[in-house]
C-alpha cells in the first residue's frame, strides 16, 4: 500500500509550453532550468546557502535555443551592403527614406497625444481634463 503525497509544490514531469483548455490543460510552470552551481570564496555559509537557494527555486533555461537564431552578423563584422548610405532606411540624410521600408513617416506628436501621454502620470486629473476639452473642441 502506497502513501499518498501531502500537498506543497511537485515539480511537473513534461511541462506544456502553453496550456490546453478543460480537461486538455496541463502544467507549465516546469521548462528547462539552469543548474545550481556551487560559488566558492565567499564568506562562511554563504556558498551553501546560495547553493540552497538555486536549488530551491531554479533559474530559467535560454527560452530562444541559440541554434535557432540563423545567420546572425556579428556587430563588428564588416559592411554587406558597401553601396547603400548610411541613411537608407530614414528620414533624413542621403538615400531613400521611410518609405523605401514600406512604413509611413514618422509624424511629429501634436500638443494633444502629449497630454494624452501625461494623463497615465497626472494623479490631479488635470492632464486629462484638458484632454478632453482638446478632444470636445474637435483638435
Amino acid at each position: 500500500m502506497s502513501m499518498m503525497e501531502q500537498g506543497g509544490y511537485r515539480k511537473p514531469n513534461n511541462p506544456a509550453p502553453v496550456s490546453g483548455p478543460g480537461a486538455l490543460s496541463q502544467r507549465t510552470d516546469g521548462g528547462p532550468s539552469q543548474g545550481a552551481t556551487y560559488i566558492s570564496g565567499l564568506p562562511q555559509g554563504e556558498g551553501q546557502a546560495t547553493y540552497d537557494q538555486q536549488v530551491a527555486a531554479p533559474m530559467a533555461g535560454d527560452p530562444i535555443p541559440q541554434s535557432s537564431l540563423g545567420d546572425v552578423t556579428p556587430l563588428f563584422a564588416p559592411t554587406s551592403r558597401k553601396n547603400e548610405v548610411i541613411t537608407s532606411g530614414v528620414d533624413i540624410g542621403d538615400g531613400p527614406g521611410s518609405m523605401a521600408l514600406g512604413k509611413l513617416p514618422m509624424q511629429e506628436p501634436t500638443i494633444k497625444d502629449v497630454i494624452r501621454s501625461l494623463t497615465q502620470y497626472d494623479v490631479s486629473g488635470d492632464s486629462e481634463m484638458v484632454y478632453r476639452m482638446l478632444d470636445d473642441a474637435g483638435y
